[in-house]
């Protein structure tokens, strides 16, 4: 069971590893996706430890189940941009030990074609972490305007052709629906007057597109904002991102964090004073090699870990 889960879970023992887990401290698994991190970090706690997990996935609350019998553990079916009033509503604001973040798409999500979120399997185009909730890619599709979708696909994708691909969305919706994963990647690679022979076409249109009806980006900055007022001091943030976007939000929030309050060059300003909030700890991890090989997923991943000071 626990070699699946490493196979499974991008930079496992990486990012427990950057909690440095007390036996009965309090720890956030914000993303809690199949429990592959919650599990290490249960199998690391001592009877008084807590483990709170969230997640905005149903299918994920399913996979909770599987620790209901550990009274140390807790599911939130929730989004974990709604961290902070779940903390605040407990008493345990600046009580946390340690919060885990494992963003973006996970693999059993890229791998079920009903979720819509994979060009490589046919399926509805939906594409919500949370099918319940918000609009799904099909149906904003449907109504976005050319300029609207054109700035989806360069600012979450990096997209290099993303006019030529918003004016041939445009297009085949004048004839028919855009329902489906395959229509889009269709649609997507006959738009793309170059092909990068690494990598499909639809990537970077499937992945801005996902970003976006997920408000992925939004609700990192918010989360990440919050941790300083949720977390011990000596509390640890453990973030694990997928692709520069993530990352460079990721790198930057620890970065001004540990730099402290902006002050004119020259003012005299003791060291106590500037409000260092948090401090980097070691530099950017990537998986090994031997990951790689396993899981090639794992291939983008990096994980940051910062301490509160």
């Amino acid at each position: 069971m626990q070699a699946q889960i490493e196979h499974n879970t991008v930079l496992l023992n990486e990012a427990v590893d950057g909690l440095n887990i007390k036996p009965n401290g309090i720890y956030i698994d914000g993303t809690f996706g199949r429990g592959g991190h919650s599990r290490l970090i249960l199998d690391k706690l001592g009877a008084e430890g807590k483990l709170m997990a969230i997640d905005r996935d149903p299918q994920a609350a399913k996979s909770a189940e599987q620790f209901k019998d550990d009274n140390r553990f807790e599911f939130f079916y929730q989004n974990f941009a709604k961290i902070g009033p779940l903390l605040e509503q407990k008493n345990l604001l600046k009580k946390i030990d340690g919060i885990l973040l494992d963003l973006g798409v996970s693999s059993p999500q890229l791998d079920q074609a009903d979720r819509g979120f994979s060009f490589l399997r046919d399926g509805p185009l939906d594409m919500r972490m949370d099918p319940e909730k918000g609009v799904s890619a099909a149906e904003w599709l449907a109504i976005a305007e050319v300029d609207e979708i054109k700035r989806v696909l360069k600012d979450y994708g990096e997209e290099k052709f993303a006019t030529r691909i918003a004016r041939a969305i445009i297009e085949y919706r004048e004839t028919e629906a855009i329902t489906t994963t395959t229509q889009l990647a269709k649609i997507v690679d006959l738009a793309c007057p170059v092909k990068d022979k690494f990598k499909h076409p639809a990537t970077r249109s499937f992945q801005a597109i996902r970003i976006f009806v997920n408000d992925e980006l939004n609700e990192l900055e918010q989360t990440l904002e919050v941790t300083p007022d949720l977390l011990a001091k000596g509390g640890r943030l453990s973030v694990i991102s997928f692709h520069s976007l993530e990352d460079r939000i990721v790198k930057r929030f620890i970065k001004r964090k540990s730099r402290g309050e902006n002050f004119p060059k020259g003012l005299p300003v003791m060291d106590s004073e500037v409000n260092r909030e948090f401090k980097a700890v070691g530099k950017a991890i990537k998986a090994s090699s031997t990951e790689v090989s396993v899981n090639p997923r794992s291939r983008s991943a990096v994980l940051r870990v910062a301490e509160r000071l």
